[in-house]
């Protein structure tokens, strides 16, 4: 079987350590990550033909990470079927107008969006929907989940202890 690709979009450089996260999660999915500089605004025309051509260069899904207007996801959203995930990104306001402009989109131009400079979970949602083709993904993932579970309950031991040597 192919080895799942999906692309991690950023509309300003800028914006590359808020997404390092990302790019590292995707990689420990052993999913293959182009990565781009892409601007909504200054590069429309690009971000079109990007979204465009995605799904016949084996892109399966798309994240696009973008801050204060944050139009980048329903840009790539509106020309593609592929599932789109937005990254909000806190350049301004806190980051609240970027998560508006990323989450209300229009009927029919859907993009699934996690939380303010969030990237890692927006990897974790990409391998959640690559897992449906590629079933390494859901052992990863089910084993991640189990590791998150085992560190919560050392944490639960650890607090146990400092609360019993309290007077």
């Amino acid at each position: 079987m192919s080895t799942p690709k999906a692309a991690l979009i950023m509309g300003s450089d800028s914006d590359f350590p808020k997404l390092k996260a990302c790019v590292e999660k995707l990689k420990a999915f052993e999913i293959e990550t182009e990565v781009r500089v892409i601007s909504a605004h200054r590069t429309p025309e690009q971000a079109a033909e990007f979204a465009k051509n995605a799904k016949a260069r084996g892109i399966e899904v798309i994240i696009c990470a973008a801050g204060m207007a944050a139009h980048l996801g329903g840009v790539i959203a509106a020309h593609t079927t592929l599932p789109v995930i937005g990254i909000p990104i806190n350049s301004t306001l806190n980051g609240m107008d970027a998560l508006l402009a990323t989450v209300q989109m229009p009927p029919g131009i859907p993009v699934a969006t996690v939380g303010i400079d969030n990237g890692a979970n927006a990897a974790i949602l990409a391998a959640q929907i690559l897992a449906l083709k590629y079933d390494y993904l859901a052992d990863m993932l089910a084993a991640s989940k189990e590791s998150m579970v085992r560190g919560v309950e050392k944490k639960d031991a650890k607090i146990k202890e400092i609360v019993k040597e309290i007077d």
